[in-house]
């Protein structure tokens, strides 16, 4: 390869390399299925169960960002939605695919990062991500959100949980620049409410506010040290 520069996806590409391959790291991830990592669990986010129940989300065709082992993709396969899920992991799509199998619903998976995956023009009624937005490096953000108003119908919704800043779970507090220097996302980047509207400052916000915590018997996933936000596409 040519360490040459002649477009933008060629600064792109320059500035992934000085982070880690991601395929890689999160099949190793998501590997030891035992491990003691809260996502883990087969139970879908306090947040979107809250957007179904209370009529703000309702039936139509979805697209979960970074599903991982596909908590959330299968609870709103069993809700009547139409769901496509992408992942950088392989590993961790086997694993949503047996969970799904599991269930006895029908889940489009896609092995693909997010940035070669293609989308239809206003295809979808919901966008949904739950932990791959923070670890989404800075200069590769303009492209996620460009994929956000792109694949989101005319008022369809995008629904996120992500690092709260300096959150006991992750959410390193450094700067863009300071990404670079180190080589590093220490983690996942954190975010606050003000960080997260302006990330997405041509969405509506409807909601901001910490996930809640919950227990294994509540079959939900909630830790108060995630941020949660729900935004309309104006």
């Amino acid at each position: 390869m040519q360490e040459n520069i002649h477009n933008y996806d060629d600064l792109l590409t320059m500035l992934d390399s000085f982070l880690r391959e991601p395929e890689p790291f999160w099949d190793d991830f998501f590997s030891d299925r035992e491990k003691s990592v809260p996502i883990f669990m087969n139970a879908p986010d306090e947040n979107l169960v809250s957007y179904i129940d209370s009529g703000t989300i309702t039936r139509g065709k979805v697209l979960e960002l970074g599903c991982g082992p596909g908590r959330n993709a299968i609870y709103l396969a069993e809700h009547g939605f139409e769901v496509d899920a992408v992942d950088v992991s392989k590993t961790s799509l086997d694993w949503a695919k047996e969970r799904a199998d599991e269930k006895n619903v029908n889940i489009q998976f896609f092995h693909q990062n997010i940035f070669e995956f293609e989308v239809e023009q206003g295809k979808y009624d919901f966008i949904y991500d739950s932990g791959c937005f923070h670890h989404i490096a800075p200069h590769r953000r303009l492209s996620y959100i460009k994929l956000i108003e792109r694949a989101l119908k005319h008022r369809g919704y995008f629904g996120i949980t992500c690092f709260h800043q300096g959150g006991k779970l992750g959410g390193s507090e450094i700067s863009d620049w300071e990404v670079y220097r180190r080589g590093s996302l220490m983690g996942g980047l954190g975010y606050t409410e003000k960080r997260l509207i302006h990330a997405f400052h041509s969405l509506q916000p409807i909601e901001i506010r910490k996930m809640i915590d919950k227990d294994d018997s509540e079959n939900l996933f909630g830790a108060s040290d995630l941020l949660t936000g729900l935004f309309q596409k104006r």
